[in-house]
């Protein structure tokens, strides 16, 4: 009879999909059980770990990327280890994993963007606000791309942190930027730019606003900036009023908005004017690029679940603007072999045990944890306790699983596998490698780090210096 699941004799194999905060956060919470043995694999499309913290957190922001020095202990556990530049579906199958581990945590994110769906959103000009993060921050998958910056006026559809952190970029000084770790290509680009306002229209009002009490508060610290706030979009409805007595987080934003409106002096050479109560209807267009956004007032109206939405009132003005950047939401992709839910881009599940979307019967041994979860919602630290719950199933889930057989036990199996199909993959050994590289090309500079910004540059990096 097999040894129970879980002990010396029978370790829980657990693969983990993705290497980003709830990755990271899943494993440490695996790492926790007491009264269990677990070995940990951790697997990554790209050869540096961290997801969103490496390509999504601003480079303006560095002490929320200080978070790295825990993951890096937890990758260093030696029950725990890395491959990187290895992408699921391709260069290992969801049925690879199922004959090689008890249980697989998909911990994937949302990397996809959501669309506005209006005329001339796909005009040269117009991009994803997610696109544009990752240019500046050195994602592999953006490195490449370029962005008109040869206008004055850029717009910025959304009200979250996102589209605060890419408002920001645009009209931060390039000195203080030389100072963080974002790709020198992007540096280079916004010394040369030529945006001076940007414009962020969000669809509801002042109260319903995502972005976070220090995001907005940061706006009106920068140095050379002004942010201009019309009174007249924080006056409030009352169904907002009523809100902002009970949310806290909601009443310091618009305290912060409406001290940013009481501003009458406006001679900053760059300004971030924001508008509440807008969507844009409409990019138009002159011969392929985007030149105005028309736009459309809104009110606030009760949907059937008592919440606020924006309704438009038929009201219309356009704005000049050669780039217009979405940031209107995250969200899932399928992947190949793993139930999929349209509509809400996540990954089924109840209580981060997936589900099958026809009948909702459980698939024993697999589970979802952070965006692919529940969605794009909440920060870096959100994660943490998602993990923790779905760890919770987990370990509950134990004593129900006939495990994998014991000819697939040996944890070399995965590593033959993967030099057939994928020698170039990755361990934490090497990525341990490319960040001394990208440290100590910083530390020339100044800066926290010079990233590499391409895959092949990356393997070429580990390769000189292992040798």
């Amino acid at each position: 009879m097999d040894a129970q699941l879980g002990t010396e004799g029978r370790p829980v194999r657990v693969a983990i999909i993705g290497a980003g905060p709830a990755g990271f956060y899943a494993a440490e919470a695996l790492l926790k059980q007491s009264n269990i043995v677990v070995l940990i694999d951790m697997f990554n499309r790209f050869p540096t770990p961290y997801g969103l913290v490496r390509e999504g957190v601003a480079p303006d922001h560095q002490s929320i990327k200080s978070v790295t020095r825990i993951y890096d202990r937890i990758a260093s556990d030696p029950r725990v280890r890395y491959f990187g530049n290895v992408t699921f579906g391709t260069d290992i199958t969801h049925e690879d994993l199922k004959q090689l581990y008890d249980q697989i945590v998909y911990a994937v994110g949302a990397p996809a963007d959501r669309r506005m769906g209006i005329p001339g959103e796909d005009l040269i000009g117009s991009y994803p606000a997610t696109a544009f993060v990752g240019w500046y921050n050195g994602h592999p998958d953006y490195c490449n791309w370029t962005f008109d910056l040869s206008h004055e006026r850029a717009v910025v559809v959304g009200n979250g942190n996102v589209a605060i952190d890419v408002a920001r970029i645009l009209v931060t000084d390039p000195d203080k930027l030389a100072k963080t770790d974002i790709a020198d290509y992007a540096l280079e680009a916004l010394r040369q730019s030529k945006v001076r306002e940007v414009v962020m229209l969000g669809r509801r009002g002042p109260a319903q606003a995502a972005f976070t009490n220090a995001e907005i508060k940061e706006l009106g610290e920068l140095d050379g900036v002004d942010v201009i706030v019309d009174p007249a979009d924080l006056e409030l409805d009352p169904m907002s009023a009523t809100h902002i007595t009970t949310d806290k987080s909601a009443a310091r934003n618009v305290e912060i908005l409406r001290s940013f409106a009481a501003r009458t002096e406006h001679h900053a050479p760059r300004r971030i004017r924001m508008r509440f109560l807008t969507s844009p209807v409409e990019l138009i267009g002159e011969n392929g690029r985007v030149v105005q956004v028309k736009v459309e007032r809104n009110e606030l109206v009760v949907d059937k679940n008592g919440g606020l939405r924006a309704k438009g009132i038929g009201v219309y003005d356009t704005i000049e603007a050669g780039l217009v950047l979405r940031s209107v939401g995250y969200r899932g992709v399928p992947l190949p072999g793993v139930p999929f839910q349209e509509g809400s881009f996540i990954i089924p599940n109840v209580n981060g045990r997936v589900i099958r979307p026809r009948d909702d019967a459980v698939i024993l041994g697999e589970y979802v944890v952070g965006w692919a979860k529940r969605g794009p919602s909440g920060v870096i630290g959100t994660n943490k306790p998602d993990a923790v719950a779905t760890v919770a199933a987990m370990v509950e889930d134990l004593p129900k699983l006939p495990g994998i057989p014991d000819e697939n036990r040996d944890s070399q199996r995965i590593v033959e596998l993967l030099r057939v199909r994928k020698p170039d993959f990755v361990t934490y050994a090497d990525w341990k490698r490319l960040d001394a590289y990208e440290t100590a090309r910083g530390a020339e500079q100044g800066r926290p780090r010079v990233k590499v910004t391409t895959v092949p540059e990356m393997l070429e990096v580990i390769r000189e210096t292992s040798s």
